[in-house]
Protein backbone atom coordinates (compact mmCIF):
# COMPACT_ATOMS: atom_id res chain seq x y z
CA UNK A 1 0.00 0.00 0.00
CA UNK A 2 1.31 3.41 -0.73
CA UNK A 3 2.46 6.31 1.79
CA UNK A 4 -0.38 8.24 1.20
CA UNK A 5 -2.66 5.30 1.89
CA UNK A 6 -1.05 4.48 4.81
CA UNK A 7 -1.44 8.19 5.68
CA UNK A 8 -4.45 8.44 5.43
CA UNK A 9 -5.58 5.21 7.66
CA UNK A 10 -3.11 6.64 10.39
CA UNK A 11 -4.25 10.26 10.32
CA UNK A 12 -8.03 8.96 9.54
CA UNK A 13 -7.97 6.43 12.22
CA UNK A 14 -6.58 8.60 15.38
CA UNK A 15 -9.24 11.52 14.63
CA UNK A 16 -12.16 8.35 13.93
CA UNK A 17 -10.98 7.49 18.18
CA UNK A 18 -11.52 10.70 19.11
CA UNK A 19 -15.27 11.27 17.11
CA UNK A 20 -16.12 7.87 18.03
CA UNK A 21 -15.60 8.84 21.74
CA UNK A 22 -17.85 12.47 20.53
CA UNK A 23 -20.63 10.28 18.54
CA UNK A 24 -21.14 8.32 21.24
CA UNK A 25 -21.71 11.08 23.81
CA UNK A 26 -23.94 12.59 21.31
CA UNK A 27 -26.07 9.43 21.38
CA UNK A 28 -26.00 9.46 25.16
CA UNK A 29 -26.89 13.11 24.44
CA UNK A 30 -30.09 11.98 22.60
CA UNK A 31 -30.79 8.93 25.04
CA UNK A 32 -31.03 11.83 27.84
CA UNK A 33 -33.35 13.64 25.48
CA UNK A 34 -35.62 10.28 24.82
CA UNK A 35 -35.29 9.72 28.91
CA UNK A 36 -36.46 13.62 29.16
CA UNK A 37 -38.23 14.56 26.75
CA UNK A 38 -39.32 11.61 24.41
CA UNK A 39 -41.45 12.03 21.33
CA UNK A 40 -43.58 14.78 22.78
CA UNK A 41 -44.21 18.00 21.50
CA UNK A 42 -41.77 19.82 24.06
CA UNK A 43 -39.40 16.71 22.33
CA UNK A 44 -40.12 18.11 19.04
CA UNK A 45 -39.49 22.12 20.10
CA UNK A 46 -35.99 20.97 21.19
CA UNK A 47 -35.48 19.66 17.91
CA UNK A 48 -36.39 21.79 15.72
CA UNK A 49 -34.89 24.88 17.59
CA UNK A 50 -31.70 23.04 18.02
CA UNK A 51 -31.69 22.59 13.81
CA UNK A 52 -32.32 25.96 13.07
CA UNK A 53 -28.73 27.39 14.52
CA UNK A 54 -27.10 24.10 13.62
CA UNK A 55 -28.17 24.32 10.50
CA UNK A 56 -26.29 28.03 10.07
CA UNK A 57 -23.40 26.38 11.88
CA UNK A 58 -23.06 23.67 8.88
CA UNK A 59 -23.41 26.80 6.46
CA UNK A 60 -21.20 28.95 7.23
CA UNK A 61 -19.14 26.66 9.64
CA UNK A 62 -17.11 23.52 8.92
CA UNK A 63 -19.62 22.83 5.90
CA UNK A 64 -18.70 26.04 4.31
CA UNK A 65 -15.83 28.52 5.74
CA UNK A 66 -13.77 25.27 6.59
CA UNK A 67 -13.40 23.78 3.26
CA UNK A 68 -12.96 27.27 1.69
CA UNK A 69 -10.58 28.31 3.79
CA UNK A 70 -8.14 25.26 4.14
CA UNK A 71 -6.88 25.25 0.16
CA UNK A 72 -6.58 29.18 0.12
CA UNK A 73 -4.30 28.67 3.77
CA UNK A 74 -2.45 25.62 2.22
CA UNK A 75 -1.33 28.00 -0.32
CA UNK A 76 0.04 30.08 1.77
CA UNK A 77 1.53 27.78 3.67
CA UNK A 78 3.41 26.71 0.50
CA UNK A 79 4.65 29.70 -0.56
CA UNK A 80 5.85 31.04 3.11
CA UNK A 81 7.45 27.58 3.77
CA UNK A 82 6.24 28.12 7.19
CA UNK A 83 7.65 26.40 10.16
CA UNK A 84 5.39 23.95 10.92
CA UNK A 85 5.48 19.30 10.88
CA UNK A 86 4.99 18.00 7.29
CA UNK A 87 4.45 21.61 5.19
CA UNK A 88 6.04 21.04 2.11
CA UNK A 89 9.29 24.00 1.10
CA UNK A 90 9.79 25.85 -1.89
CA UNK A 91 12.96 27.75 -3.01
CA UNK A 92 13.80 30.66 -1.33
CA UNK A 93 12.70 33.29 -3.91
CA UNK A 94 9.49 32.16 -3.78
CA UNK A 95 8.63 32.83 -0.37
CA UNK A 96 6.57 35.25 1.46
CA UNK A 97 7.45 36.75 4.40
CA UNK A 98 5.51 35.28 7.67
CA UNK A 99 3.43 38.50 8.13
CA UNK A 100 1.64 37.37 4.76
CA UNK A 101 -0.07 34.78 6.97
CA UNK A 102 -0.88 36.75 9.86
CA UNK A 103 -2.43 39.08 8.17
CA UNK A 104 -3.98 36.84 5.92
CA UNK A 105 -5.63 35.21 9.15
CA UNK A 106 -6.32 38.29 10.78
CA UNK A 107 -8.66 39.48 7.81
CA UNK A 108 -10.27 36.29 7.39
CA UNK A 109 -10.98 36.51 11.46
CA UNK A 110 -12.05 39.73 11.08
CA UNK A 111 -14.55 39.43 8.58
CA UNK A 112 -15.70 35.91 9.78
CA UNK A 113 -16.70 37.70 13.56
CA UNK A 114 -18.20 40.61 11.81
CA UNK A 115 -20.78 38.63 9.83
CA UNK A 116 -21.33 35.89 12.07
CA UNK A 117 -22.30 38.82 14.50
CA UNK A 118 -24.91 39.73 12.07
CA UNK A 119 -26.66 36.70 11.37
CA UNK A 120 -26.56 35.57 15.05
CA UNK A 121 -28.78 39.14 15.71
CA UNK A 122 -30.66 38.70 12.55
CA UNK A 123 -31.24 35.36 13.36
CA UNK A 124 -33.27 36.03 17.24
CA UNK A 125 -34.91 38.72 15.35
CA UNK A 126 -36.64 36.77 12.78
CA UNK A 127 -37.29 33.71 15.08
CA UNK A 128 -40.84 33.69 15.05
CA UNK A 129 -41.46 33.94 11.66
CA UNK A 130 -38.92 31.01 11.34
CA UNK A 131 -40.49 28.83 13.38
CA UNK A 132 -44.22 29.78 12.07
CA UNK A 133 -42.96 27.21 9.12
CA UNK A 134 -42.81 24.24 11.15
CA UNK A 135 -46.22 24.22 12.08
CA UNK A 136 -44.99 23.60 15.74
CA UNK A 137 -47.59 22.85 18.52
CA UNK A 138 -45.44 24.08 21.21
CA UNK A 139 -44.86 27.34 19.24
CA UNK A 140 -43.73 29.81 22.36
CA UNK A 141 -41.17 27.45 23.75
CA UNK A 142 -39.80 26.62 20.08
CA UNK A 143 -39.08 30.45 20.02
CA UNK A 144 -37.79 30.52 23.20
CA UNK A 145 -35.57 27.73 22.72
CA UNK A 146 -34.33 28.84 19.56
CA UNK A 147 -33.43 32.58 20.72
CA UNK A 148 -31.31 30.70 23.56
CA UNK A 149 -29.47 28.82 21.36
CA UNK A 150 -28.79 30.94 18.35
CA UNK A 151 -25.92 32.28 19.56
CA UNK A 152 -24.01 29.01 19.57
CA UNK A 153 -23.52 29.56 16.02
CA UNK A 154 -21.16 32.55 17.08
CA UNK A 155 -19.13 30.68 18.96
CA UNK A 156 -18.71 27.20 16.70
CA UNK A 157 -18.21 29.23 13.62
CA UNK A 158 -14.93 30.85 15.59
CA UNK A 159 -14.27 27.15 16.20
CA UNK A 160 -14.28 26.05 12.84
CA UNK A 161 -11.76 28.56 11.99
CA UNK A 162 -9.37 26.95 14.59
CA UNK A 163 -10.05 24.02 13.24
CA UNK A 164 -9.20 25.17 9.71
CA UNK A 165 -5.86 26.43 10.94
CA UNK A 166 -4.67 23.28 12.56
CA UNK A 167 -6.09 20.82 10.32
CA UNK A 168 -4.46 22.37 7.66
CA UNK A 169 -1.12 21.75 9.16
CA UNK A 170 -2.30 17.91 9.61
CA UNK A 171 -3.41 18.69 13.30
CA UNK A 172 -6.62 16.52 13.71
CA UNK A 173 -6.60 15.90 17.40
CA UNK A 174 -8.04 19.48 19.23
CA UNK A 175 -10.78 20.14 16.40
CA UNK A 176 -11.51 16.06 17.10
CA UNK A 177 -11.73 16.50 20.47
CA UNK A 178 -13.63 19.71 20.99
CA UNK A 179 -17.33 18.03 20.25
CA UNK A 180 -16.76 15.43 22.95
CA UNK A 181 -17.33 18.92 24.91
CA UNK A 182 -19.68 19.81 23.39
CA UNK A 183 -21.87 16.38 24.04
CA UNK A 184 -20.59 16.34 27.68
CA UNK A 185 -21.49 19.81 29.09
CA UNK A 186 -25.05 19.04 27.55
CA UNK A 187 -25.85 15.95 29.39
CA UNK A 188 -24.72 17.40 32.47
CA UNK A 189 -26.88 20.44 31.98
CA UNK A 190 -29.78 18.28 31.33
CA UNK A 191 -29.72 16.53 34.78
CA UNK A 192 -28.04 19.40 36.53
CA UNK A 193 -29.96 21.98 35.56
CA UNK A 194 -33.56 20.85 34.90
CA UNK A 195 -34.71 20.55 38.49
CA UNK A 196 -33.35 25.18 38.45
CA UNK A 197 -35.36 25.26 35.34
CA UNK A 198 -39.30 25.25 33.81
CA UNK A 199 -38.41 21.96 31.84
CA UNK A 200 -35.47 20.10 30.95
CA UNK A 201 -35.12 21.56 27.28
CA UNK A 202 -33.81 24.68 28.36
CA UNK A 203 -31.84 22.27 30.25
CA UNK A 204 -30.57 20.99 27.51
CA UNK A 205 -30.04 24.23 25.67
CA UNK A 206 -28.11 25.85 28.19
CA UNK A 207 -25.48 23.05 27.65
CA UNK A 208 -25.27 23.50 23.84
CA UNK A 209 -24.73 27.35 24.51
CA UNK A 210 -21.72 26.50 26.74
CA UNK A 211 -20.77 23.14 25.03
CA UNK A 212 -20.09 25.66 21.64
CA UNK A 213 -18.10 28.07 23.62
CA UNK A 214 -16.00 25.37 25.06
CA UNK A 215 -15.36 23.90 21.38
CA UNK A 216 -13.69 27.41 20.30
CA UNK A 217 -11.91 27.84 24.05
CA UNK A 218 -9.97 24.21 23.42
CA UNK A 219 -8.82 24.47 20.22
CA UNK A 220 -7.44 27.93 20.64
CA UNK A 221 -4.13 26.91 22.59
CA UNK A 222 -3.16 24.52 19.90
CA UNK A 223 -3.69 27.48 17.03
CA UNK A 224 -0.95 29.62 19.59
CA UNK A 225 0.88 26.79 20.33
CA UNK A 226 1.84 26.59 16.57
CA UNK A 227 2.86 29.73 15.90
CA UNK A 228 0.01 31.80 14.09
CA UNK A 229 -1.10 34.80 15.45
CA UNK A 230 -4.22 36.95 14.49
CA UNK A 231 -5.85 40.13 15.32
CA UNK A 232 -8.83 42.16 14.80
CA UNK A 233 -8.39 44.76 11.77
CA UNK A 234 -10.31 47.14 9.55
CA UNK A 235 -13.69 45.73 8.00
CA UNK A 236 -12.81 47.56 4.86
CA UNK A 237 -9.45 46.14 5.16
CA UNK A 238 -10.34 42.21 5.94
CA UNK A 239 -12.37 42.48 3.03
CA UNK A 240 -9.78 43.97 0.25
CA UNK A 241 -7.42 41.67 1.38
CA UNK A 242 -6.65 39.13 -1.63
CA UNK A 243 -7.07 36.05 0.66
CA UNK A 244 -10.09 37.36 1.86
CA UNK A 245 -11.84 37.92 -1.34
CA UNK A 246 -10.24 34.13 -2.41
CA UNK A 247 -11.88 32.50 0.16
CA UNK A 248 -15.44 34.57 -0.57
CA UNK A 249 -14.79 33.30 -3.67
CA UNK A 250 -14.94 29.68 -3.18
CA UNK A 251 -17.06 30.25 -0.18
CA UNK A 252 -20.07 31.81 -2.29
CA UNK A 253 -20.88 28.65 -4.35
CA UNK A 254 -19.88 26.52 -1.54
CA UNK A 255 -22.55 28.21 1.14
CA UNK A 256 -25.38 28.06 -2.13
CA UNK A 257 -24.59 24.22 -2.16
CA UNK A 258 -24.61 23.71 1.35
CA UNK A 259 -27.92 25.42 1.92
CA UNK A 260 -29.58 23.33 -0.84
CA UNK A 261 -28.20 20.46 1.45
CA UNK A 262 -29.18 22.01 4.61
CA UNK A 263 -32.93 23.50 3.26
CA UNK A 264 -33.27 19.29 2.96
CA UNK A 265 -33.54 19.16 6.45
CA UNK A 266 -35.13 22.24 7.05
CA UNK A 267 -38.07 21.73 4.86
CA UNK A 268 -37.91 17.51 5.59
CA UNK A 269 -38.07 18.32 9.28
CA UNK A 270 -41.66 20.87 7.95
CA UNK A 271 -43.24 18.42 6.23
CA UNK A 272 -42.35 15.68 9.46
CA UNK A 273 -44.20 18.71 11.85
CA UNK A 274 -46.97 18.33 9.65
CA UNK A 275 -47.42 14.81 9.32
CA UNK A 276 -48.18 14.07 12.92
CA UNK A 277 -46.85 14.64 17.03
CA UNK A 278 -43.42 12.74 17.19
CA UNK A 279 -42.18 12.18 13.58
CA UNK A 280 -39.86 14.89 13.92
CA UNK A 281 -38.06 13.78 16.66
CA UNK A 282 -38.21 10.22 15.72
CA UNK A 283 -36.57 11.01 11.93
CA UNK A 284 -34.08 12.96 14.23
CA UNK A 285 -33.37 9.86 16.61
CA UNK A 286 -32.74 7.99 12.96
CA UNK A 287 -30.08 10.86 11.96
CA UNK A 288 -28.44 10.31 14.75
CA UNK A 289 -27.72 6.75 14.61
CA UNK A 290 -27.09 7.47 11.10
CA UNK A 291 -24.57 9.82 11.44
CA UNK A 292 -22.74 8.11 14.38
CA UNK A 293 -21.30 6.08 11.95
CA UNK A 294 -20.95 8.58 8.99
CA UNK A 295 -19.17 10.91 11.81
CA UNK A 296 -17.05 8.84 13.02
CA UNK A 297 -15.56 7.00 9.88
CA UNK A 298 -16.81 9.33 6.61
CA UNK A 299 -16.20 12.98 8.16
CA UNK A 300 -13.24 11.76 10.01
CA UNK A 301 -11.15 10.44 6.79
CA UNK A 302 -12.77 13.87 4.71
CA UNK A 303 -11.28 16.00 7.15
CA UNK A 304 -7.85 14.38 7.15
CA UNK A 305 -8.27 14.04 2.84
CA UNK A 306 -8.78 17.69 2.55
CA UNK A 307 -5.10 19.40 3.54
CA UNK A 308 -3.41 16.11 1.75
CA UNK A 309 -5.68 16.56 -1.77
CA UNK A 310 -4.96 20.12 -1.61
CA UNK A 311 -1.16 20.15 -1.10
CA UNK A 312 -0.97 17.64 -4.25
CA UNK A 313 -3.47 19.58 -6.57
CA UNK A 314 -1.05 22.82 -5.61
CA UNK A 315 1.77 20.76 -6.76
CA UNK A 316 0.39 18.70 -9.51
CA UNK A 317 1.12 15.54 -7.31
CA UNK A 318 -1.70 14.01 -9.41
CA UNK A 319 -0.78 10.49 -9.03
CA UNK A 320 -0.85 10.84 -5.46
CA UNK A 321 -4.06 12.58 -5.77
CA UNK A 322 -5.37 9.72 -7.46
CA UNK A 323 -4.50 7.32 -4.86
CA UNK A 324 -5.18 9.07 -2.18
CA UNK A 325 -8.94 9.43 -3.56
CA UNK A 326 -9.38 5.70 -4.43
CA UNK A 327 -7.88 4.61 -1.27
CA UNK A 328 -10.61 6.50 0.66
CA UNK A 329 -13.15 5.48 -1.57
CA UNK A 330 -12.48 2.15 -0.78
CA UNK A 331 -12.22 2.61 2.81
CA UNK A 332 -15.91 4.43 2.90
CA UNK A 333 -17.00 1.29 1.25
CA UNK A 334 -15.21 -0.94 3.32
CA UNK A 335 -16.91 0.87 6.33
CA UNK A 336 -20.73 1.34 5.33
CA UNK A 337 -21.36 -1.36 3.63
CA UNK A 338 -21.11 -4.02 6.23
CA UNK A 339 -22.94 -1.86 8.76
CA UNK A 340 -25.83 -1.11 6.64
CA UNK A 341 -26.60 -4.91 6.64
CA UNK A 342 -25.60 -5.03 9.83
CA UNK A 343 -27.79 -2.18 11.39
CA UNK A 344 -30.63 -3.10 8.84
CA UNK A 345 -30.99 -6.67 10.47
CA UNK A 346 -30.71 -5.01 14.16
CA UNK A 347 -32.25 -1.91 13.36
CA UNK A 348 -35.25 -2.85 16.51
CA UNK A 349 -32.74 -3.94 18.61
CA UNK A 350 -30.63 -1.18 18.55
CA UNK A 351 -33.18 1.42 18.94
CA UNK A 352 -34.58 -0.15 21.89
CA UNK A 353 -31.42 -0.71 23.40
CA UNK A 354 -30.87 3.17 22.88
CA UNK A 355 -33.56 4.98 23.52
CA UNK A 356 -36.77 2.92 25.23
CA UNK A 357 -37.81 4.31 28.39
CA UNK A 358 -41.29 5.28 29.80
CA UNK A 359 -41.11 8.76 27.72
CA UNK A 360 -39.80 6.81 24.46
CA UNK A 361 -42.64 3.66 23.68
CA UNK A 362 -43.77 1.30 21.33
CA UNK A 363 -45.15 4.23 19.12
CA UNK A 364 -41.94 6.04 19.57
CA UNK A 365 -40.07 2.61 18.44
CA UNK A 366 -41.95 1.98 15.63
CA UNK A 367 -41.45 5.96 13.92
CA UNK A 368 -37.91 5.47 14.54
CA UNK A 369 -37.59 2.49 12.87
CA UNK A 370 -39.58 3.43 10.22
CA UNK A 371 -37.03 6.03 9.56
CA UNK A 372 -34.14 4.58 10.20
CA UNK A 373 -35.02 1.15 7.85
CA UNK A 374 -34.69 3.94 4.54
CA UNK A 375 -32.56 6.18 6.41
CA UNK A 376 -29.52 3.52 6.08
CA UNK A 377 -29.50 2.64 2.70
CA UNK A 378 -28.26 6.35 1.70
CA UNK A 379 -24.86 5.53 4.19
CA UNK A 380 -22.81 4.96 1.20
CA UNK A 381 -23.77 7.54 -0.66
CA UNK A 382 -23.73 10.27 2.09
CA UNK A 383 -20.28 9.21 3.21
CA UNK A 384 -18.55 8.66 -0.16
CA UNK A 385 -20.41 12.74 -0.95
CA UNK A 386 -18.06 13.37 1.96
CA UNK A 387 -14.85 12.42 0.42
CA UNK A 388 -15.75 13.23 -3.48
CA UNK A 389 -16.55 16.85 -2.28
CA UNK A 390 -13.06 17.77 -1.13
CA UNK A 391 -12.06 16.44 -4.47
CA UNK A 392 -13.50 19.27 -6.39
CA UNK A 393 -12.42 21.84 -2.87
CA UNK A 394 -8.53 20.73 -3.18
CA UNK A 395 -9.00 21.88 -6.70
CA UNK A 396 -10.54 25.58 -6.29
CA UNK A 397 -13.66 24.21 -7.75
CA UNK A 398 -16.58 24.87 -5.63
CA UNK A 399 -19.28 25.16 -8.06
CA UNK A 400 -19.39 22.20 -8.85
CA UNK A 401 -20.05 20.78 -5.80
CA UNK A 402 -22.61 23.30 -5.65
CA UNK A 403 -24.58 22.51 -9.06
CA UNK A 404 -24.82 18.64 -7.48
CA UNK A 405 -26.54 19.68 -3.88
CA UNK A 406 -28.88 21.84 -5.98
CA UNK A 407 -30.34 19.26 -7.62
CA UNK A 408 -29.90 16.47 -4.89
CA UNK A 409 -32.11 19.26 -2.94
CA UNK A 410 -35.26 19.55 -5.90
CA UNK A 411 -34.83 15.76 -5.94
CA UNK A 412 -35.20 15.49 -2.05
CA UNK A 413 -37.69 17.84 -1.96
CA UNK A 414 -40.15 16.17 -4.56
CA UNK A 415 -39.94 12.81 -3.25
CA UNK A 416 -40.36 14.08 0.64
CA UNK A 417 -43.58 15.95 -0.69
CA UNK A 418 -44.66 13.08 -2.99
CA UNK A 419 -43.69 10.65 0.26
CA UNK A 420 -44.59 12.23 2.87
CA UNK A 421 -48.08 11.85 3.23
CA UNK A 422 -48.84 7.97 3.03
CA UNK A 423 -45.24 6.68 4.06
CA UNK A 424 -44.24 9.98 7.04
CA UNK A 425 -41.40 9.65 8.14
CA UNK A 426 -39.80 6.50 6.24
CA UNK A 427 -41.12 8.48 3.23
CA UNK A 428 -38.66 11.49 4.06
CA UNK A 429 -35.98 9.24 4.95
CA UNK A 430 -36.44 7.25 1.49
CA UNK A 431 -36.42 10.77 -0.16
CA UNK A 432 -33.14 11.97 1.51
CA UNK A 433 -31.23 8.10 0.19
CA UNK A 434 -32.36 8.24 -3.41
CA UNK A 435 -31.65 12.52 -3.38
CA UNK A 436 -27.98 11.15 -1.72
CA UNK A 437 -27.47 9.06 -4.68
CA UNK A 438 -28.64 11.36 -7.15
CA UNK A 439 -26.27 14.04 -5.72
CA UNK A 440 -22.93 10.81 -5.82
CA UNK A 441 -23.91 9.99 -9.66
CA UNK A 442 -23.84 14.04 -10.55
CA UNK A 443 -20.05 15.04 -8.33
CA UNK A 444 -18.91 11.13 -10.07
CA UNK A 445 -19.96 13.01 -13.68
CA UNK A 446 -18.13 15.96 -13.15
CA UNK A 447 -15.43 14.91 -11.41
CA UNK A 448 -15.02 13.45 -14.88
CA UNK A 449 -14.37 17.06 -16.39
CA UNK A 450 -10.69 17.05 -15.10
CA UNK A 451 -8.59 14.54 -17.03
CA UNK A 452 -5.87 14.37 -14.65
CA UNK A 453 -8.11 12.39 -12.16
CA UNK A 454 -8.03 8.52 -13.24
CA UNK A 455 -11.56 8.50 -12.19
CA UNK A 456 -12.68 5.05 -14.37
CA UNK A 457 -9.85 3.59 -12.32
CA UNK A 458 -11.30 4.69 -9.08
CA UNK A 459 -14.94 3.47 -10.12
CA UNK A 460 -13.75 0.62 -11.37
CA UNK A 461 -11.50 0.00 -7.94
CA UNK A 462 -14.67 1.04 -5.74
CA UNK A 463 -17.51 -1.17 -7.75
CA UNK A 464 -15.32 -4.46 -7.69
CA UNK A 465 -14.90 -3.99 -4.24
CA UNK A 466 -18.32 -2.51 -3.25
CA UNK A 467 -19.45 -5.99 -4.83
CA UNK A 468 -17.24 -8.19 -3.08
CA UNK A 469 -18.05 -6.24 0.66
CA UNK A 470 -22.08 -6.80 -0.56
CA UNK A 471 -21.32 -10.76 -1.22
CA UNK A 472 -19.51 -10.95 1.82
CA UNK A 473 -22.01 -8.77 4.10
CA UNK A 474 -24.75 -11.20 3.34
CA UNK A 475 -22.88 -14.24 3.86
CA UNK A 476 -21.80 -12.24 7.36
CA UNK A 477 -25.44 -11.21 8.04
CA UNK A 478 -27.06 -15.22 7.51
CA UNK A 479 -25.88 -16.27 11.16
CA UNK A 480 -26.88 -13.29 12.68
CA UNK A 481 -30.56 -13.13 11.19
CA UNK A 482 -31.09 -17.05 12.62
CA UNK A 483 -29.59 -16.08 15.83
CA UNK A 484 -31.30 -12.98 16.92
CA UNK A 485 -34.79 -14.56 17.55
CA UNK A 486 -32.96 -16.92 20.01
CA UNK A 487 -31.14 -14.49 21.80
CA UNK A 488 -33.75 -12.29 22.37
CA UNK A 489 -35.48 -14.88 23.97
CA UNK A 490 -33.01 -15.83 25.83
CA UNK A 491 -32.34 -12.63 27.41
CA UNK A 492 -35.81 -11.09 27.66
CA UNK A 493 -37.38 -10.00 30.60
CA UNK A 494 -33.91 -8.45 31.98
CA UNK A 495 -32.53 -4.76 32.47
CA UNK A 496 -32.71 -3.17 29.18
CA UNK A 497 -29.02 -3.20 28.73
CA UNK A 498 -28.86 -6.94 29.06
CA UNK A 499 -31.70 -7.62 27.42
CA UNK A 500 -31.04 -5.97 23.98
CA UNK A 501 -27.54 -5.03 24.74
CA UNK A 502 -26.21 -8.68 25.22
CA UNK A 503 -27.49 -9.62 22.05
CA UNK A 504 -26.43 -6.75 19.98
CA UNK A 505 -23.47 -7.56 20.92
CA UNK A 506 -22.81 -11.28 20.57
CA UNK A 507 -24.33 -10.73 16.92
CA UNK A 508 -22.22 -7.29 16.33
CA UNK A 509 -18.99 -9.89 16.99
CA UNK A 510 -20.39 -12.90 14.99
CA UNK A 511 -21.01 -10.61 12.15
CA UNK A 512 -17.51 -8.93 12.40
CA UNK A 513 -15.77 -12.60 13.10
CA UNK A 514 -17.51 -13.22 9.88
CA UNK A 515 -16.45 -10.77 8.01
CA UNK A 516 -13.32 -10.38 8.70
CA UNK A 517 -12.52 -14.17 8.07
CA UNK A 518 -13.87 -13.61 4.73
CA UNK A 519 -11.85 -10.12 4.08
CA UNK A 520 -8.61 -12.00 5.65
CA UNK A 521 -9.17 -14.87 3.11
CA UNK A 522 -9.43 -13.04 0.15
CA UNK A 523 -6.19 -11.09 0.68
CA UNK A 524 -7.72 -7.62 1.43
CA UNK A 525 -5.37 -5.29 1.04
CA UNK A 526 -6.70 -2.61 3.61
CA UNK A 527 -7.06 -5.21 6.06
CA UNK A 528 -3.74 -6.05 6.17
CA UNK A 529 -2.47 -2.32 6.21
CA UNK A 530 -4.37 -2.16 9.54
CA UNK A 531 -3.50 -5.29 10.63
CA UNK A 532 0.83 -4.16 10.15
CA UNK A 533 0.08 -0.87 11.73
CA UNK A 534 -0.95 -2.32 14.80
CA UNK A 535 1.73 -5.24 14.82
CA UNK A 536 4.30 -2.13 14.45
CA UNK A 537 2.17 -0.02 17.46
CA UNK A 538 2.49 -3.32 19.42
Amino acid sequence: MSASSRSLIRHGSALSLLTLCSRILGLFREMTKASLLGTSALSDAFSVAFMIPNLFRRLFAEGSVTVAFIPVFKDYLLKDAFSVPDTQKVPDTQKVPNTEIRDFLSCIFTFLTFFVTLAVIAGILVTPAVVSFFGMEAFDETVFLTRLMFPFLGFISIAAFFQGILNGVRVFAPSGFAPILLNLVTILCAYALSPFTANPARAMAAGILIGGFLEAAVQFPFVLKKGFRFFFTGLKRAIKHPGTRTVLRLVGPTIIGMAAYQLNDLVSTALAGNAGEGVVSSLQYSLRLQELILGIFAVSIGTVILPDLSEYAKSSQWERYNDSLISAMNIIALITIPITFFSLSQGETLIRLLFQSRSFNETSVVLTLSAFTFHMPGLFFIALNRILAPAFYAQSDSKSPTLAGIVSFVVNMGLAALLAGPLKGAGIALALTLASAVNTALLLIFLRRNLRIALNKALRSTLIYSVKLILFSCIAAVPVIALSPRLLSLFSGRRRIIGYGLPLAINAAIFAAAGIALLVMSGDKHIRAIRNMLRKKA
